[in-house]
């Protein structure tokens, strides 16, 4: 079986984006930290350093010495107050040193005193001075959120964390807690990987579910028993990825990545889509474009069900909605006809995403009676033979052409020809959901020259109807608002069925 690869200029994205900083986070506990001053922001840095465990050395002079530092080191065992300026040999010892220093002499000095010592170092508000940085914290101790702008912009990191404060409930900590206390036993008990893996699943929807009471340490061990003496299998999930823009996926879809082992990706899923999968899921690219080498249909399916067969959870990510124009039901059927277990996650449709964009009703009662997505691209190349084109040129229909950019002369000529009025107002709409992203509109005789403008391997969408009268320009008509009563004057020139 011959996987097919991203040709070089449009290589396949790596597991993570560039990252201005490396979050990493500190075991503290019992390990000796120096605080070098003793303002209210010296006394936030050891009050936190204390908090992760720490054993924190404060050298301030006692003129120096805010009432926050005071206050702490008498309520806080962990934090010892030694009253005069620091110097380099108090650094001995210390994995970590911080100060808050008057000037960039002192800063300098301290920063070579502390690399010296071997002690990561950092210096408050003085960025070139620091190997590392605080972020924002949300707090579900053992888990642990942090937040860093890289000191771009410190409000938005507040921001954010307020944001997520609102999102975790506090029960978390309770959950992470008895996660810790189960580790040994899931290790001991369930094998790597797929196995592990689905009772962490479990853990989740219980964590998430709500606050974990009395019984809730013997309802995850049953979950445990439960997962080992299941027979390992395999499944896979159809997940519709939209047009491109990862905030058009659904939670479930989101849930699914995060859930896979292998993802079998279209070429048109965008990278942002992907960015949000499982980092260790393997990623393979099994697109079909015209004119581009391609995975036959049947060696995706050959893979599928090899992948499912050797126990692995398969997302078969395709874009837009699975349901239209996806070979769904080819792969639907190769997986039933062996037996293995799937499911179908449905996502937006470019064809919804565009009109969404324009702010336009596919259905608007003054315009359109049925809607109707045609394939413009048919299985052997060229304008597809067996559609009703009578029933498409309509004049109450709304209907959307994909893959139709090359055959957009030939579908101009066939319903006009069919009596649909050439001044029918038209929109392409080319790399829906993605940077880059345009809507042009036209009419029905300008169509093929519209289509002109898209370069090769561009998505395109072509919609045609009196829907899109909104958004058509006609000569000595004012764009319209969206007042339904304003609609039917910008229909003006064809022939408008009653009101229902």
């Amino acid at each position: 079986m011959k996987l097919v690869s991203r040709p070089p200029s449009d290589s396949a994205p790596p597991r993570i984006a560039a990252l201005s900083v490396l979050p990493a986070f500190f075991d503290l506990a019992g390990k000796r930290v120096v605080v070098a001053g003793g303002s209210e922001a010296a006394a936030w840095k050891a009050e936190l350093l204390a908090a992760a465990g720490a054993q924190v050395d404060v050298y301030a002079s006692p003129e120096r010495l805010s009432e926050s530092m005071v206050a702490l080191h008498e309520r806080e065992p962990r934090v010892k107050l030694h009253r005069h300026v620091w110097d380099a040999d108090c650094l001995a010892g210390a994995v970590m040193a911080l100060a808050d220093v008057e000037d960039e002499s002192e800063a300098t000095a301290f920063a070579a005193a502390a690399r010296k010592a071997g002690a990561a170092w950092n210096v408050i508000d003085r960025p070139a001075h620091c190997q590392f940085q605080f972020g924002s914290i949300v707090n579900r101790s053992p888990l642990v959120v942090g937040i860093s702008t890289s000191g771009a912009a410190p409000v938005l990191s507040q921001a954010v964390r307020r944001r997520i404060e609102t999102l975790l409930p506090c029960s978390l900590a309770d959950w992470a807690a008895l996660g810790r206390q189960l580790r040994d036993v899931v290790a001991e008990r369930l094998l790597p990987g797929e196995a592990r893996r689905h009772f962490w699943e479990r853990f989740v929807d219980r964590a998430f579910a709500g606050a974990p009471d009395c019984n809730a340490p013997e309802q995850l061990r049953s979950d445990i028993r439960e997962v080992a003496e299941q027979k390992q299998q395999g499944h896979v999930t159809f997940v519709g990825a939209g047009p491109g823009d990862p905030e058009l996926l659904t939670l479930k879809a989101v849930r699914a990545l995060q859930a896979a082992d292998v993802i079998l990706f279209d070429d048109l899923v965008s990278d942002e889509v992907l960015e949000l999968a499982r980092r260790e899921a393997k990623r393979i690219l099994v697109g079909k474009r015209a004119g581009r080498p391609s995975c036959k249909q049947h060696e995706i399916n050959e893979m599928m069900i090899a992948l499912a067969k050797a126990g692995r959870r398969v997302v078969r990510l395709k874009s837009g909605d699975p349901m239209i124009f996806g070979r769904l039901g080819e792969e639907l059927a190769a997986l039933e006809s062996e037996g293995i277990e799937h499911d179908v996650v449905p996502g937006i449709t470019a064809g919804l995403a565009m009109t969404a964009r324009l702010g336009v009703s596919l259905t608007h009662r003054d315009c359109a009676r049925s809607v109707r997505f045609v394939t413009g691209h048919s299985q052997h190349g060229g304008l597809p033979q067996d559609v009703g084109w009578a029933a498409v040129a309509d004049p109450s229909a709304t209907t959307i052409f994909y893959m139709g950019a090359r055959m957009a002369a030939r579908i101009s000529a066939e319903l006009i020809h069919r009596g649909m009025s050439a001044r029918t107002p038209v929109v392409v709409g080319v790399s829906i959901g993605r940077p880059g992203e345009a809507i042009h509109s036209t009419d029905l005789a300008g169509l093929p020259d519209c289509c002109t403008i898209i370069r090769d391997g561009q998505p395109a969408l072509i919609g045609i109807g009196r829907v899109f009268a909104q958004r058509f320009k006609v000569e000595g008509v004012q764009p319209p608002t969206r007042n339904r009563e304003l609609l039917p004057q910008v229909c003006s020139g064809i022939e408008m069925p009653p009101p229902s």
